[in-house]
């Protein structure tokens, strides 16, 4: 509890300065609530002003988040103190990483050279070669493809298209239960985020439109290979949700296809709706190789001139090494050859374990992606249990703003023969504990 932590300090900078320490140190903890201003300011001999200042810096950094009559806390993934998965037990079989089976990720190939001499890469920040590559790409799916650049990686993508269509405050509409890291990028930002459910086909219309009149500036949402969740826009539910975007044409919608070519399903893209403002991030680090961090943009013109304009003055553009190496895998015939195996792979793993549990009457969820989502009534008990025999599991919580408890369960290494096994004690976990199964 704040009670229990001294805040110190007679400027703004420095009352901020001593609230950060307090949550770097962990004696302030997610959603820990900060006195009052008033009542800080008393306490520290102060102007309510000073107080409110150093708020204020604080709210703008994403260490702290001002719910109204909820006053201020500290929010839940701030940026001085990330949340991380706890790390693998020695000796148990890993399923909580969301990693690609590394048999089915193709060697990098020898380092790519570019042309000697001094150059502006600024003037000329994209290889031709793979921007063609990255138009074909986009255009094979039906995402409009004249407007494309380049960014490191999904997230450093997401959180620039972000920073420059917000203001510390604003809001987000976010998939929940949802890709973690993103959840901890919001805050960090300074944004606020709005839960919007999600079931096997991704986004519900209800829920989006439920944030929308809530104030949401943006909505960020996974087309496909939904993470955790596994879910997938049908043409219904794409349509759906663009008859609820297009009662809001001021709101950003970013599409992160993270999975593009291993999602073992069809794209339904809402970029093909004709919104006024849209994105849409893919990426390769889930097929080509962890390390190219490596991410591809289309979107429609005022965003493109935005995130570039911002890419020019931070880090300028995309190594044309990483580039050439990208164009290059892309191009391999036996680098694709190998996405294909590991399309067709991750699919049927991610079906065979959905069938064992559904023969134990256990509902989990897994439309397309790398991914198995299982819904239970207390997950410590259900991950503990998995540990004892020998497996690791990723417990829901970090996954979740208001979505009910589950595990997820990564199946891009998990074979059909050890499904079974996997169901046996996942059944036998739930039975024993009595984390009864919760629908």
């Amino acid at each position: 509890m704040a009670a229990q932590y001294a805040i110190s300090g007679t400027s703004a900078k420095a009352i901020a300065a001593s609230v950060e320490r307090g949550v770097a140190d962990g004696a302030l903890s997610p959603g820990a609530a900060l006195p009052p201003v008033r009542t800080l300011a008393e306490r520290l001999g102060v102007s309510p002003g000073t107080v409110a200042t150093a708020y204020k810096e604080l709210r703008g950094r994403g260490i702290v988040v001002t719910r109204g009559r909820g006053g201020t806390v500290v929010a839940e993934a701030p940026a001085v103190a990330s949340r991380r998965p706890p790390k693998v037990p020695a000796g148990l079989r890993d399923l909580a990483g969301g990693h690609p089976d590394p048999a089915f990720v193709p060697e990098l190939p020898p380092s790519v050279s570019v042309e000697p001499g001094v150059r502006s890469h600024r003037a000329a920040p994209r290889l031709p070669e793979l921007e063609e590559l990255t138009r074909a790409w986009f255009d094979r799916d039906g995402v409009p493809a004249r407007d494309v650049t380049f960014a490191h990686g999904a997230l450093d993508c997401v959180g620039r298209l972000l920073s420059v269509e917000s203001r510390p405050g604003d809001a987000v509409a976010m998939e929940d239960p949802g890709y973690h890291h993103l959840l901890d990028l919001v805050p960090v930002l300074g944004l606020r985020m709005l839960p919007v459910a999600v079931d096997d086909e991704g986004m519900r219309p209800d829920a989006l439109r439920d944030a929308l009149r809530a104030g949401a500036r943006a909505v960020v949402c996974s087309p496909r290979s939904q993470n955790p969740y596994g879910g997938c826009f049908s043409p219904e539910r794409r349509d759906a949700l663009l008859s609820v975007l297009r009662e809001a044409p001021d709101v950003l919608v970013v599409e992160n296809d993270h999975a593009a070519e291993i999602a073992g399903v069809p794209l339904n893209s809402l970029t093909s709706g004709g919104l006024p403002r849209w994105a849409q991030v893919r990426t390769v680090t889930k097929y080509l190789g962890t390390d190219l961090r490596w991410a591809a943009l289309a979107c429609d013109p005022t965003t493109l001139a935005r995130h570039d304009g911002r890419l020019l003055l931070t880090s300028g553009w995309i190594s044309h090494v990483l580039q050439g190496m990208v164009a290059r895998l892309m191009t391999d015939a036996a680098a694709q050859l190998l996405v294909a195996g590991a399309r067709n792979a991750y699919a049927e793993r991610r079906v065979a374990l959905i069938g064992e549990l559904g023969q134990l009457g256990i509902t989990a969820h897994g439309a397309s992606g790398l991914n198995v989502w299982v819904p239970v009534r207390d997950e410590a008990a259900v991950v503990n249990g998995l540990r004892s025999r020998g497996w690791w599991v990723a417990a829901g919580a970090r996954f979740r703003l208001a979505a009910g408890p589950g595990v997820r369960i990564t199946t891009a290494e998990l074979r059909p023969a050890d499904a079974r096994a996997l169901a046996a004690d996942f059944a036998g976990v739930l039975g024993e504990f009595g984390a009864t199964y919760g629908g």
